[in-house]
């Protein structure tokens, strides 16, 4: 086509006017040709700017989701390892406080507050980071009236979306969790906000637990870091004490060290973890997921612009959407 084109403006600039008008239309036509032939072979009525963006950005998802997936062990190995780190200090430093110092009925309750709670936080992230979050069939003949995914070329049923990093469609997903290594969808959703519950009340009581030790922890390390100072000056000076400051040995400072370590931690994981929690709460009384809030708000905006009022169809009410998370009942 490019050499027709190169032809045509030769013979244009050696003919007349009349003659190069007429040629000049020729080139408009065969421009015209070009253009519906390609738009003839890579046109999509389903593409719009959402569909262009993706395409642009598809490294870059392709980059982010293979860091992800790799991550995702690293993940959980620090979860793992930090939440070990904080159940030993309690062991070493805050039960002997508690077995010195309490009455016997209060160390009866922390013993099984403490051991029920950190059973729940184990059996709960296990059963999260083991169970599938669910998936549609692969076979095409098994669900009828249901979408394609684009990605799986397979059944897609309602709810369902497909996650890029796991490369498999998950029934009623709401994200994929990098802490968990897996998606959060339909049979593990249960789990995962399970976990988030009973770990954000353990912080929440290693934190009023520690908070006397942490105080006192954190004056004994501003003490030594005076301490310290007050050395090299004398170092520079070249004096002496008659009386020695007195010194903390290892195991003083990380006995300090590790209880301002202990509540730093469960505070900020408490805090953190705590709004995660209650985000993902008032999601389950709406009877929605992550991904479906922003579904729904475009949607409520598009029904608002023309006068109409949307209904979550998913939703049963407040108290049969935390039946039917829970497995409770299911409403009819």
């Amino acid at each position: 086509m490019f050499a027709a084109v190169m032809r045509l403006l030769l013979k244009c600039l050696r003919l007349g006017r009349r003659r190069r008008f007429k040629l000049v239309r020729q080139v408009e036509q065969l421009w015209h040709y070009g253009h519906l032939c390609l738009r003839s072979l890579f046109y999509n009525s389903f593409t719009d700017s959402d569909v262009v963006l993706d395409s642009l950005f598809e490294p870059v998802y392709w980059l982010v989701d293979h860091v992800t997936r790799w991550f995702g062990v690293v993940f959980v190995a620090l979860v793992i390892g930090l939440t070990s780190s904080i159940v030993a200090i309690v062991y070493i430093c805050l039960l002997p406080l508690i077995l010195q110092t309490y009455t016997p009925a209060w160390i009866c309750w922390h013993l099984a507050y403490g051991h029920w709670n950190l059973i729940m936080i184990v059996f709960h992230y296990y059963m999260a980071i083991t169970t599938s979050p669910g998936h549609p069939p692969q076979a095409k003949n098994d669900l009828t009236g249901v979408s394609i995914c684009r990605k799986c070329i397979a059944p897609k049923p309602a709810r369902t979306h497909h996650c890029s990093i796991c490369n498999r469609c998950v029934l009623k997903m709401d994200h994929h969790c990098p802490w968990l290594n897996n998606c959060v969808g339909h049979y593990n959703h249960r789990y995962f906000f399970s976990f988030c519950l009973f770990m954000t009340m353990g912080c929440i009581y290693c934190s009023i637990s520690g908070w006397e030790m942490f105080r006192d922890a954190y004056a004994a390390i501003e003490r030594m870091k005076l301490l310290e100072k007050e050395r090299l000056q004398v170092a520079a000076n070249q004096t002496y004490y008659q009386t020695p400051p007195p010194t903390f040995s290892f195991r003083q400072r990380a006995f300090h060290k590790s209880v301002v370590y202990l509540w730093v931690l469960c505070s900020s994981v408490a805090l953190a973890l705590g709004a995660l929690t209650l985000w993902h709460a008032a999601l389950i009384t709406r009877g929605e997921t992550s991904i479906e809030r922003h579904i729904n708000r475009k949607e409520r905006q598009r029904l608002q612009k023309k006068g109409k009022v949307f209904r979550n169809p998913y939703s049963y009410g407040s108290w049969d959407n935390w039946k039917v998370f829970l497995g409770v009942d299911v409403p009819r």
